[in-house]
């Protein structure tokens, strides 16, 4: 498995603003796309001294169903124009990391 990570940050102001376009429309919006090998995404938040960041960790089967989702340079981030539009500052480009170990609940 692979998680892609990717960072953004907003004004304080335009958090719940960023927050809302992510749930409903960009996270949504990739999820009906049907990628094969896309598993989901989380999405974090956190509250700094001038700025809110935001962390997306998406989820794939392979590289190879990364590259299905954005292309060929499959680091590159995946920003609509709505959120380019509340976010402040943001990666220009994913990072990915093999996934060695995922949580283990007790009995499990």
């Amino acid at each position: 498995m692979i998680s892609r990570v990717w960072h953004g940050w907003t004004t304080p102001e335009n958090a719940d603003t960023y927050e809302s376009l992510l749930r409903s429309e960009i996270l949504p919006g990739i999820a009906v796309k049907n990628i094969p090998g896309y598993r989901g995404a989380h999405l974090f938040r956190r509250a700094l001294e001038t700025e809110v960041e935001f962390i997306t960790v998406m989820w794939f089967d392979s590289i190879e169903n990364v590259r299905a989702f954005v292309g060929e340079d499959y680091e590159i981030a995946y920003v609509p124009p709505a959120a380019r539009e509340v976010l402040a500052r943001f990666d220009a480009r994913s990072q990915h990391y093999d996934v060695l170990l995922e949580p283990v609940t007790e009995g499990g």
